[in-house]
């Protein structure tokens, strides 16, 4: 399992770093690449939503989303994007409408075999 030091930012909003297992979990730094993907996916997602970017003051924000999104994406190794996150889950299909990702999105609180089908 990965796990992007975006969302350990988010986490430790209300939590301490120490509270997360991450004795087995591989941490994904925000890198150069991760950013300019992330800028781009969020400009997909303000068309979508109908926002000029440049209109925003003081500056364009960012979504998280866009830059897990991104670092997924970007890498090869990463299948499918966990999360219970209802928004992120209006997001991606935004993004969807101009750009193919490479990953596939889970709503964990989706039944496994509605999600994967039957395995056995």
């Amino acid at each position: 399992m990965k796990f992007s030091t975006v969302s350990i930012a988010e986490f430790c909003v209300k939590d301490e770093l120490e509270s997360l297992p991450l004795r087995n979990i591989q941490i994904i730094p925000f890198n150069l690449d991760h950013a300019k993907t992330a800028g781009l996916f969020t400009k997909a997602i303000y068309d979508q939503k109908g926002i000029n970017s440049t209109e925003i003051r003081p500056r364009a924000i960012i979504p998280n989303d866009s830059k897990l999104f991104a670092q997924a994406h970007l890498d090869k190794s990463i299948q499918f994007y966990v999360t219970s996150d209802i928004e992120s889950g209006k997001t991606i299909n935004l993004l969807r409408k101009e750009i193919e990702v490479s990953f596939t999105f889970v709503d964990i609180s989706k039944p496994f075999n509605e999600v994967f089908g039957i395995l056995f």
